[in-house]
């Protein structure tokens, strides 16, 4: 009989399944909204229906599908057991009772002691129901009852995100949400929470007489956020409780007003949209102090009351190999984003950038603007005029696709057009550095270079370059500066244009050897390089803009132009030499190596020649025989890694530079300790020693709380310029964090900083203070 009416089957099961689905679509909206699991199930083409039981009845006579003792059914992927299951087709009821567990595709598990529904599903009732969702998310409810085809209430529902104690099964979880009523309103799309309270360690905390949110089928909905709290010493107190609003499938905003005890009322907000080829935010804020004489007396944020900024960003993929896009910010002042620490926008300095950028098979194109808002606390913004304003820096990349003269040819340009509102200069002890200056200055350079690797018998590589550069330059400046009666020594070139060029034949061999041993292997590759250069054209008659920030090392001892930009270029001809080595060890230890020398053999120096930032003062390339630079580093399979390297002098070996680093992470603990060493360059700008220390560790205490430190130990002064601490909580469904940080940074107006967060898996978080993660 049961193979004969298996249309009255089929009918009960999807009925039992779309009833118990109701049942946790209506009280888990977050879990749905984010597996995004349909009312009711879609049946699969073809899906047929499995049934097992002790015994099965079909009675003709009372009309009535009877399935009774370890009943268990899969039906379109999903699955479920009961004792007993009937189907009353005159009064269109279908009854379920006995350890129901109803197993769905994705994974959750409803549990319920008794079920009555009409096939309609437009009138029903569960019994004692419980849900277990993939995501370790728990639902219970004493009944559940469907009032209507669109309403469905829920009483005494209780949800937490936390799994119960093993050893405790009865005690209460970490925290919890109970509601004496859950109701699912399917024709508005709505799940109102009435008498819902919250309990931490089983005491109540807070209490909403109700609470709508939307249901599974609504992406998004407008309504308050959870609030977020900050507390620094010159702003007092704050309370922030954004509002979210949704105007179209496209297009949200977020407003969030921050009251602090000692500024008063600061309104943020954003603007998104979503456009098919990209999206746009829109952010703004604005405040009117009330106690702007918490700042120190002169500064910036002392000195304004109205203040306020309005930033736009927006990134657009044109095709699939361009995109434009822009992140610009206009403020009131130069320091009002960094002292309310606006996400995305409170980093000094802050980089207004528009650009295009294109990406080919063998090609690269990328052209930026940028304008640098220097936030600090100086009123009359003198760091900012005198940062470059560029419009704009451009490189292209090309690759030839095909081998020529069976060597890879690169084609590479940059064009750089910039100016300045005023000289940018540092002066220390009796060195000035002229970093920028007042005017416009205007660069294209191209560059062929070709190479090709040939491998000898032995097993010698053998790779010759030939390279092919020239440059169109052009500034404003009419005269060598000078500061405080020090003038440049330079042969500055001046206001005007001119040209230069470079060639460069070079030649590398390596002959890398490789040792094996039963329980390591060894490479030692010994390496040569030598280049023939003219001198480099007039060396220091230009500014600088772009190879200010030069380091001699051991990453860089290989380098055909060691400088860092393209405003200067390494001329005359050089031989750089040094050996390599890496060790391989069977209990997965791990050496690395380098030590080497470089050497000025013929023609002009360009690291001893005089230019406006002294970019090769004291870098240990000034003389024609380098310095020594040499890097070693160990990494231990028991989760410890030490690395150092160093720069000494060519004739006695002092240290002149150093950088070590130690990194752990055993069992309980991890962190790292870096040291760094720079002996005094007076030439350079740094007449002074400088030795630091700095320490970052963090120790699990137990399995769910932990402290972490950090500290920054000038010990050439014998004092710490910054320090923090932080204890940190986290299971599978809370995670707590407190930090306090002092002296953050020097343009930072507030002295400390506390920060908290409090996140609730799958509810929320309730924020206490920003440390910058949100910054984009």
């Amino acid at each position: 009989m049961a193979v004969s009416d298996r249309g009255n089957i089929r009918r009960l099961f999807a009925a039992l399944l779309t009833s118990t689905a109701v049942c946790v679509v209506a009280v888990n909206p977050s879990t749905v909204l984010a597996q995004g699991t349909p009312l009711a199930p879609e049946v699969a083409d073809g899906a047929k229906m499995l049934l097992r039981a002790n015994e099965l009845v079909y009675n003709q006579d009372s009309e009535r599908v009877t399935a009774i003792g370890g009943v268990q059914m899969y039906y379109n992927r999903h699955r479920m057991v009961a004792q007993r299951v009937e189907y009353d087709q005159k009064t269109g009821r279908v009854m379920a009772t006995g350890n129901i567990e109803l197993v769905e595709p994705d994974g959750n598990r409803i549990y319920a002691d008794s079920l009555d529904v009409t096939d309609d599903f437009a009138q029903g009732f569960v019994n004692s129901l419980r849900v277990e969702t993939t995501d370790n998310t728990r639902l219970a409810a004493e009944s559940a009852e469907q009032v209507s085809k669109d309403e469905m209430v829920l009483n005494n529902g209780v949800y937490t995100a936390c799994l119960p104690c093993a050893q405790r099964p009865d005690k209460a979880p970490l925290w919890q949400v109970k509601a004496q009523r859950v109701i699912r309103d399917g024709k508005n799309h709505t799940i109102r929470l009435e008498h819902a309270r919250f309990e931490l360690f089983g005491l109540p905390i807070g209490y909403l007489p109700f609470v709508t949110v939307p249901d599974e089928t609504v992406e998004r909905k407008s309504g308050f956020l959870f609030p977020r709290m900050t507390l620094t010493d010159k702003l007092g107190f704050g309370m922030t409780v954004p509002y979210y609003h949704v105007f179209s499938p496209s297009m949200d905003a977020t407003i969030s007003p921050t009251y602090y005890t000692r500024q008063g009322l600061l309104l943020a907000g954003e603007i998104r949209n979503r456009f098919e080829t990209g999206e746009h935010t829109l952010r703004f804020a604005g405040i009117s102090q009330k106690d702007r004489d918490a700042f120190d007396t002169g500064t910036s944020d002392q000195r304004a009351t109205q203040r306020g900024m309005v930033a736009s960003k927006g990134k657009f993929e044109i095709n699939p190999r361009w995109t434009f896009g822009w992140n610009v910010m206009v403020q009131s002042d130069n320091n009002f984003s960094k002292t309310y620490k606006l996400a995305g926008y409170s980093e000094t300095p802050f980089t207004n950038d528009v650009y295009l950028t294109g990406i080919g098979t063998r090609n690269y194109f990328d052209l930026h603007n940028y304008y640098f808002n220097v936030q600090d606390t100086d009123a009359k913004r003198n760091a900012e005029k005198q940062q470059a304003i560029v419009y704009p820096s451009l490189d292209y990349t090309y690759y030839a696709p095909e081998p020529v003269a069976g060597g890879e040819l690169k084609i590479t340009s940059n064009f750089t057009n910039l100016s300045r509102r005023e000289d940018d200069f540092i002066s220390s002890g009796n060195s000035t550095r002229f970093r920028g200056l007042e005017g416009s200055y205007t660069r294209f350079t191209t560059e062929a270079e070709w190479e090709r690797t040939f491998t000898t018998d032995q097993g010698l590589l053998l790779t010759p370059l030939l390279a092919a550069r020239g440059d169109a330059l052009r500034t404003t400046a009419s005269s060598g500066p000078s500061f405080n009666g020090v003038s440049y020594t330079g042969d500055f070139e001046g206001s005007g244009g001119n040209t230069r060029y470079m060639l460069t034949a070079g030649l590398e061999a390596r002959y890398p050897i490789l040792m094996t041993t039963a329980n390591s292997s060894h490479v030692l590759e010994p390496i040569a390089q030598i280049y023939a250069r003219p001198d480099e054209q007039m060396a220091g008659g230009f500014p600088n803009e772009d190879a200010q920030s030069f380091v001699f090392d051991a990453t860089s001892l290989f380098e055909r132009d060691k400088f860092s930009g393209y405003d200067r270029i390494e001329g005359g001809t050089r031989a750089n030499i040094g050996l390599r080595y890496t060790g391989s060890f069977g209990n997965n230890i791990g050496l690395r190596g380098l030590f080497g020398q470089s050497y000025q053999i013929a023609g002009q120096n360009s690291f001893a020649q005089t230019d406006l930032v002294n970019a090769g003062a004291d870098s240990g390339l000034e003389s024609d025989v380098s310095d020594f630079v040499g890097l070693a580093a160990i990494d231990l399979p028991n989760g410890f890694s030490v690395q150092g390297q160093g720069r000494f002098d060519e004739k006695n070996l002092d240290l002149r530079r150093a950088d070590a680093s130690v990194s752990y992470n055993v069992a309980r603990v991890s962190g790292s300790l870096i040291y760094t060493n720079i002996q005094a360059q007076p030439e350079y700008g740094y007449p002074d020693k400088g030795e630091f220390l700095k320490s970052a560790s963090s120790i699990k205490v137990n399995e769910n709380w932990s402290v972490s430190g950090t500290a920054t130990w000038d010990m050439n002064k014998g004092e710490v310029i910054r320090r923090g601490v932080g204890f940190t909580y986290a299971d599978e469904c809370t995670i707590f964090t407190v930090a306090y940080t002092d002296k953050p940074a020097n343009t930072d107006p507030n002295d400390w900083t506390v920060t908290a967060r409090l996140s609730f898996r799958t509810l929320g978080e309730i924020a206490l203070g920003t440390d910058g993660s949100e910054d984009e």
